[in-house]
Protein backbone atom coordinates (compact mmCIF):
# COMPACT_ATOMS: atom_id res chain seq x y z
CA UNK A 1 0.00 0.00 0.00
CA UNK A 2 1.29 3.41 -0.98
CA UNK A 3 0.82 6.47 1.26
CA UNK A 4 1.24 10.15 0.39
CA UNK A 5 1.31 12.86 3.05
CA UNK A 6 1.13 16.61 2.64
CA UNK A 7 0.13 19.75 4.49
CA UNK A 8 -3.30 20.98 3.39
CA UNK A 9 -2.67 23.83 0.97
CA UNK A 10 -4.91 26.68 -0.12
CA UNK A 11 -6.23 25.82 -3.62
CA UNK A 12 -3.24 23.59 -4.44
CA UNK A 13 -1.66 23.11 -7.86
CA UNK A 14 -2.30 20.21 -10.23
CA UNK A 15 0.72 18.26 -8.99
CA UNK A 16 -0.77 18.10 -5.49
CA UNK A 17 -3.91 16.42 -6.85
CA UNK A 18 -1.82 14.07 -8.98
CA UNK A 19 0.05 13.01 -5.83
CA UNK A 20 -3.23 12.20 -4.06
CA UNK A 21 -4.39 10.08 -6.97
CA UNK A 22 -1.06 8.25 -7.23
CA UNK A 23 -1.38 6.93 -3.65
CA UNK A 24 -3.68 4.39 -2.04
CA UNK A 25 -4.14 6.55 1.04
CA UNK A 26 -3.52 10.28 1.48
CA UNK A 27 -2.95 11.95 4.84
CA UNK A 28 -3.42 15.66 5.45
CA UNK A 29 -0.59 16.80 7.72
CA UNK A 30 -2.84 19.30 9.46
CA UNK A 31 -1.15 19.57 12.86
CA UNK A 32 2.26 20.90 11.88
CA UNK A 33 3.44 24.47 12.41
CA UNK A 34 2.02 27.18 10.19
CA UNK A 35 4.65 28.80 7.99
CA UNK A 36 4.07 32.36 6.85
CA UNK A 37 4.54 33.27 3.18
CA UNK A 38 4.24 29.71 1.87
CA UNK A 39 1.38 27.83 0.21
CA UNK A 40 -0.63 27.16 3.35
CA UNK A 41 -2.80 30.27 3.03
CA UNK A 42 -2.06 31.48 -0.48
CA UNK A 43 -1.46 30.29 -4.03
CA UNK A 44 -0.86 31.72 -7.47
CA UNK A 45 -3.34 32.56 -10.21
CA UNK A 46 -2.99 34.44 -13.49
CA UNK A 47 -3.81 38.04 -12.64
CA UNK A 48 -3.30 40.68 -15.31
CA UNK A 49 -1.70 38.02 -17.48
CA UNK A 50 0.99 37.25 -14.87
CA UNK A 51 1.44 34.84 -11.97
CA UNK A 52 0.35 36.60 -8.77
CA UNK A 53 -0.57 35.55 -5.26
CA UNK A 54 -4.14 35.30 -4.02
CA UNK A 55 -4.34 34.99 -0.26
CA UNK A 56 -6.66 33.92 2.53
CA UNK A 57 -5.50 36.27 5.33
CA UNK A 58 -5.07 34.68 8.74
CA UNK A 59 -4.64 35.46 12.42
CA UNK A 60 -2.00 33.42 14.24
CA UNK A 61 0.68 33.36 16.88
CA UNK A 62 4.16 32.04 16.21
CA UNK A 63 4.15 28.30 16.74
CA UNK A 64 0.48 27.77 15.95
CA UNK A 65 -0.37 24.60 14.06
CA UNK A 66 -2.39 24.75 10.87
CA UNK A 67 -5.52 23.51 12.60
CA UNK A 68 -5.24 26.33 15.15
CA UNK A 69 -4.71 29.19 12.68
CA UNK A 70 -7.81 31.35 12.35
CA UNK A 71 -8.98 33.03 9.17
CA UNK A 72 -9.03 36.81 9.30
CA UNK A 73 -12.18 38.38 10.68
CA UNK A 74 -11.74 41.33 8.32
CA UNK A 75 -15.12 41.24 6.54
CA UNK A 76 -14.09 42.20 3.02
CA UNK A 77 -11.26 39.78 2.14
CA UNK A 78 -13.51 37.06 0.77
CA UNK A 79 -15.28 39.46 -1.57
CA UNK A 80 -11.98 40.91 -2.76
CA UNK A 81 -10.56 37.47 -3.51
CA UNK A 82 -13.66 36.40 -5.44
CA UNK A 83 -13.74 39.68 -7.32
CA UNK A 84 -10.11 39.22 -8.39
CA UNK A 85 -10.99 35.82 -9.82
CA UNK A 86 -14.06 37.20 -11.57
CA UNK A 87 -12.17 40.07 -13.20
CA UNK A 88 -9.40 37.79 -14.47
CA UNK A 89 -11.29 34.57 -15.26
CA UNK A 90 -14.87 35.49 -16.18
CA UNK A 91 -14.10 34.94 -19.88
CA UNK A 92 -12.65 31.46 -19.41
CA UNK A 93 -14.80 28.61 -20.78
CA UNK A 94 -15.67 26.97 -17.46
CA UNK A 95 -15.72 29.88 -15.02
CA UNK A 96 -19.52 30.00 -14.87
CA UNK A 97 -19.74 26.26 -14.25
CA UNK A 98 -17.33 26.07 -11.31
CA UNK A 99 -17.03 29.51 -9.74
CA UNK A 100 -20.30 29.25 -7.73
CA UNK A 101 -19.08 26.12 -5.97
CA UNK A 102 -15.73 27.65 -5.12
CA UNK A 103 -17.36 30.90 -3.97
CA UNK A 104 -19.60 28.92 -1.63
CA UNK A 105 -16.52 27.34 -0.02
CA UNK A 106 -14.76 30.65 0.51
CA UNK A 107 -17.80 32.31 2.02
CA UNK A 108 -18.44 29.69 4.69
CA UNK A 109 -17.40 30.46 8.31
CA UNK A 110 -14.59 27.91 8.62
CA UNK A 111 -13.29 27.27 12.17
CA UNK A 112 -9.65 27.34 11.04
CA UNK A 113 -7.37 27.45 8.01
CA UNK A 114 -6.85 23.68 7.86
CA UNK A 115 -10.58 23.06 7.51
CA UNK A 116 -10.86 25.53 4.63
CA UNK A 117 -7.86 24.04 2.85
CA UNK A 118 -9.07 20.46 3.24
CA UNK A 119 -12.49 21.45 1.95
CA UNK A 120 -10.86 23.10 -1.09
CA UNK A 121 -8.85 19.95 -1.86
CA UNK A 122 -11.86 17.67 -1.48
CA UNK A 123 -13.95 19.97 -3.69
CA UNK A 124 -11.27 19.86 -6.39
CA UNK A 125 -11.18 16.07 -6.12
CA UNK A 126 -14.91 16.01 -6.74
CA UNK A 127 -14.95 18.32 -9.75
CA UNK A 128 -12.00 16.50 -11.34
CA UNK A 129 -13.86 13.24 -10.67
CA UNK A 130 -10.88 11.68 -8.96
CA UNK A 131 -11.16 8.31 -7.29
CA UNK A 132 -12.04 8.85 -3.66
CA UNK A 133 -8.99 7.27 -2.08
CA UNK A 134 -8.84 6.88 1.66
CA UNK A 135 -8.18 10.32 3.15
CA UNK A 136 -6.97 10.72 6.74
CA UNK A 137 -5.69 13.50 9.01
CA UNK A 138 -2.52 13.37 11.09
CA UNK A 139 -4.24 15.32 13.89
CA UNK A 140 -6.41 12.25 14.55
CA UNK A 141 -3.43 9.94 14.98
CA UNK A 142 -1.65 9.27 18.28
CA UNK A 143 1.99 8.64 19.04
CA UNK A 144 3.58 10.45 16.11
CA UNK A 145 7.20 11.45 16.65
CA UNK A 146 8.37 15.05 16.23
CA UNK A 147 11.27 14.38 13.86
CA UNK A 148 9.98 15.19 10.34
CA UNK A 149 11.12 11.93 8.71
CA UNK A 150 10.11 9.72 11.64
CA UNK A 151 6.70 11.39 11.72
CA UNK A 152 6.10 10.38 8.11
CA UNK A 153 7.24 6.84 8.87
CA UNK A 154 4.89 6.65 11.87
CA UNK A 155 1.97 7.79 9.73
CA UNK A 156 2.74 5.18 7.08
CA UNK A 157 2.75 2.48 9.71
CA UNK A 158 -0.53 3.64 11.23
CA UNK A 159 -2.34 3.47 7.87
CA UNK A 160 -0.75 0.13 6.98
CA UNK A 161 1.42 1.41 4.12
CA UNK A 162 4.66 -0.22 3.02
CA UNK A 163 5.59 2.59 0.57
CA UNK A 164 5.85 6.34 1.06
CA UNK A 165 5.27 8.56 -1.97
CA UNK A 166 7.17 11.82 -1.56
CA UNK A 167 7.08 14.92 -3.68
CA UNK A 168 10.17 15.43 -5.84
CA UNK A 169 11.47 18.03 -3.39
CA UNK A 170 11.71 15.41 -0.65
CA UNK A 171 15.15 14.47 -1.95
CA UNK A 172 16.45 17.69 -0.37
CA UNK A 173 15.13 17.29 3.17
CA UNK A 174 14.20 13.67 3.94
CA UNK A 175 16.48 11.26 5.77
CA UNK A 176 16.28 8.86 2.81
CA UNK A 177 18.28 6.03 4.37
CA UNK A 178 15.96 5.96 7.38
CA UNK A 179 13.04 4.70 5.29
CA UNK A 180 14.99 1.60 4.29
CA UNK A 181 16.12 1.09 7.88
CA UNK A 182 12.48 1.22 8.99
CA UNK A 183 11.44 -1.26 6.31
CA UNK A 184 9.61 1.18 4.03
CA UNK A 185 10.02 1.75 0.31
CA UNK A 186 10.52 5.40 -0.65
CA UNK A 187 9.28 6.65 -4.01
CA UNK A 188 9.39 10.14 -5.50
CA UNK A 189 6.55 11.63 -7.50
CA UNK A 190 7.07 12.30 -11.19
CA UNK A 191 4.64 14.80 -12.67
CA UNK A 192 5.04 16.66 -15.92
CA UNK A 193 3.05 19.87 -15.84
CA UNK A 194 0.60 20.00 -18.77
CA UNK A 195 0.33 22.93 -21.15
CA UNK A 196 -3.22 24.06 -21.90
CA UNK A 197 -4.97 27.16 -23.27
CA UNK A 198 -5.14 30.00 -20.75
CA UNK A 199 -8.02 32.13 -21.95
CA UNK A 200 -8.23 34.94 -22.87
CA UNK A 201 -4.46 35.48 -22.72
CA UNK A 202 -2.29 35.08 -25.80
CA UNK A 203 1.12 35.25 -24.17
CA UNK A 204 3.36 32.46 -22.95
CA UNK A 205 1.83 29.69 -20.86
CA UNK A 206 2.20 30.27 -17.10
CA UNK A 207 2.71 26.95 -15.23
CA UNK A 208 2.47 25.98 -11.55
CA UNK A 209 -0.65 27.98 -10.80
CA UNK A 210 -3.44 26.87 -8.48
CA UNK A 211 -5.56 24.07 -9.96
CA UNK A 212 -8.40 26.57 -10.36
CA UNK A 213 -6.59 27.96 -13.40
CA UNK A 214 -6.75 24.62 -15.16
CA UNK A 215 -10.31 24.03 -14.01
CA UNK A 216 -11.61 27.37 -15.33
CA UNK A 217 -9.77 26.96 -18.63
CA UNK A 218 -10.17 23.25 -19.38
CA UNK A 219 -12.97 22.04 -17.12
CA UNK A 220 -13.42 19.16 -14.71
CA UNK A 221 -14.43 15.58 -15.34
CA UNK A 222 -12.58 13.81 -18.14
CA UNK A 223 -10.94 17.03 -19.36
CA UNK A 224 -9.64 17.76 -15.90
CA UNK A 225 -8.39 14.21 -15.44
CA UNK A 226 -6.23 14.67 -18.52
CA UNK A 227 -4.57 17.65 -16.82
CA UNK A 228 -3.61 15.35 -13.97
CA UNK A 229 -2.31 12.66 -16.31
CA UNK A 230 -5.07 10.31 -15.19
CA UNK A 231 -6.34 9.33 -18.64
Amino acid sequence: MKCAIHQPQFIPWLGYLHKIQAADVFVFLDDVQFKKNEYQNRNRMRVGGMSQWITAPVQFRFGDCLNAVQLSDEPKWRGKLLRTLEVNYAKTPFFAAYMPGFADLIQRPWPNLAELNIACVEWLMNVFEMDRNAVRRSSRMDGLRDDPTLRLIDICRQVGADTYLSGAGGRHYLDIDRFATEGLTLEFQTFEHPVYPQHPHKGEFVPYLAALDGLFNVGGGMQGRRLLGLC
